[in-house]
């Protein structure tokens, strides 16, 4: 019984030790949040991006928003202003045109982040950008942006046009159709039509290269899966013109050999697929988004479209 009051004293002594050296938690929160004023160009976003669409661009660097598997550098305050008046003009204002105000402000993604780098694959070949959850679009490379519409960086020096399309427009009407098909999935029926010939690294790989369009895939990336099939179409589609897609379509009717080919009715009927999911499912005629597209990118190129500008209206 002693042995009983012995511990129970030991015990409540321990507690009271314990209870009169506690440490009193504090008022402050251990978490800083860094509060940087915004500049013009901020402002300028709020007016053009947030405001009426609810879109974030995300240019200061960021860590969180990006990938820890390459090595990324923040994006230059110039070239993000360009970027971010090339995405409101080619992309936010085509769709504006043609599907309403409405339809951007609802499917549009929500946060664009720029970095400065491009993502390196050990192939040698590059990450243009990324859409995650429907919501978010990477872009990569915006520091190259300045060499690659003055037409001094990139595989198409020649036409600053269809430079800036490779990398960066491209990518996003690329990337924000993977958030349409995140929406409403396209038909089962598009699957069909080459099920037996993605390759997923056939994109990555030399022996693949320029080998795809007989076979009924308008690039190399479009090889890769359905998805990306899908998404490759589309964007191609609406960023270059009805010339250079006759001239492919032509190239897709041989074979190496200079054999016929199927390629050009495979590529065909896939984008009947493709016209027809975006008409009965958002009311957008393609033909007619291409039209806007190729228009406005005329008018950039003719530099009739202020890309620095930081007026709010």
């Amino acid at each position: 019984m002693k042995n009983v009051l012995k511990y129970s004293v030991f015990v409540l002594a321990m507690f009271a030790a314990f209870s009169c050296n506690r440490d009193e938690l504090s008022d402050q929160s251990i978490i800083q949040v860094s509060l940087q004023p915004k500049n013009d160009f901020d402002l300028w976003l709020d007016a053009n991006f947030v405001t009426p669409y609810n879109i974030s661009v995300k240019w200061r660097y960021d860590q969180n928003e990006t990938s820890l598997s390459y090595y990324t550098i923040p994006a230059d305050l110039d070239c993000s202003i360009t970027m971010a008046h090339l995405i409101k003009y080619l992309c936010i204002d085509s769709y504006d045109e043609v599907a309403g105000v409405l339809f951007t402000q609802h499917y549009f993604p929500k946060m664009f982040t720029f970095i400065g780098e491009w993502e390196y694959n050990n192939a040698g070949t590059i990450r243009l950008g990324t859409a995650e959850g429907g919501k978010k679009i990477n872009l990569t490379g915006i520091n190259y942006l300045p060499k690659i519409m003055a037409g001094q960086w990139g595989d198409y020096r020649s036409d600053p046009t269809k430079n800036l399309n490779h990398y960066y427009i491209k990518t996003i009407h690329h990337e924000f159709t993977h958030i349409l098909n995140q929406t409403k999935d396209y038909p089962t029926e598009f699957k069909t039509l080459t099920p037996n010939d993605y390759v997923q690294d056939a994109w990555n790989d030399a022996l693949y290269r320029g080998k795809n369009l007989p076979l009924g895939f308008i690039s190399n990336y479009a090889r890769k899966e359905d998805r990306e099939d899908f998404a490759e179409l589309l964007s191609m589609y609406v960023t270059n013109t009805p010339a250079q897609w006759a001239a492919w379509m032509e190239a897709a009717s041989v074979d190496e050999e200079g054999n016929p080919a199927s390629g050009a009715d495979i590529i065909t009927s896939k984008m009947e697929i493709v016209k027809r999911y975006m008409m009965d499912t958002f009311g957008i005629d393609v033909d007619r988004l291409r039209e806007v597209v190729i228009r406005r990118q005329d008018e950039v190129a003719a530099g009739l479209v202020d890309l620095t500008s930081l007026e709010i209206n």
